[in-house]
């Protein structure tokens, strides 16, 4: 009886690791990334590193290219099951901000060629950017090591805060807000808002 409860108990904690951390699968990457620069430790206020990454169209999308823009990078894969219950909240997050300056990325960090990617994009009714991801970036922002991973970036370019695994929507919409606000030219309406209020 007592096997079976630490059995058990084992089970509980590993299943749990993989949903917290979206059962991140490893990947062989031959290239090193010494001269990619990287952030470490405690991100908050650190310039968020640029990247340079592919849609699924093919066309080049940097992260200096939406300067001015509060923006959410989230690390996902379409096996991801917690990406899947925050994808139709970006959608819903984009609708709503994307007008006053937020844009949501979306890096795909699974192997799935670009039509599998595509299909569940279309499936998900995705309307932000996404874009084919790279070891590499994941390296650059500290090594992302479970999915999803979320990384809010103000209008400065400067990371407000970074959540690993799944985090409520109202946390997410809380950063948003932060994001919106940090770096607004003065007399905007975010510069004048509380980051809390409407």
């Amino acid at each position: 009886m007592k096997q079976n409860t630490i059995v058990l108990a084992i089970v509980v904690i590993a299943v749990s690791a993989m949903i917290y951390a979206g059962a991140y699968k490893s990947r062989t990457a031959s290239a090193k990334y010494d001269d990619v620069p990287r952030i470490a430790g405690n991100v908050k206020g650190k310039v968020a590193p640029e990247f340079e990454l592919k849609t699924l169209d093919n066309k080049t999308v940097r992260l200096s290219d939406l300067k001015g823009k509060a923006v959410l990078v989230n690390f996902w894969a379409t096996w991801c099951g917690p990406c899947k219950i925050e994808m139709p909240w970006f959608v819903d997050l984009q609708k709503q901000y994307g007008p006053q300056g937020l844009e949501i990325v979306g890096i795909a960090m699974d192997d799935s060629d670009d039509k599998t990617i595509s299909d569940f994009v279309k499936e998900m009714g995705v309307n932000y950017t996404i874009l084919k991801g790279k070891e590499s970036v994941g390296e650059a922002y500290g090594g992302v090591v479970g999915l999803p991973t979320t990384f809010f970036i103000g209008r400065d370019g400067k990371i407000i805060d970074q959540a690993a695994g799944l985090v409520s929507r109202s946390e997410i919409e809380q950063n948003i807000k932060i994001g919106l606000a940090q770096g607004a030219p003065a007399g905007s309406p975010q510069s004048s808002k509380a980051a809390g209020g409407k």
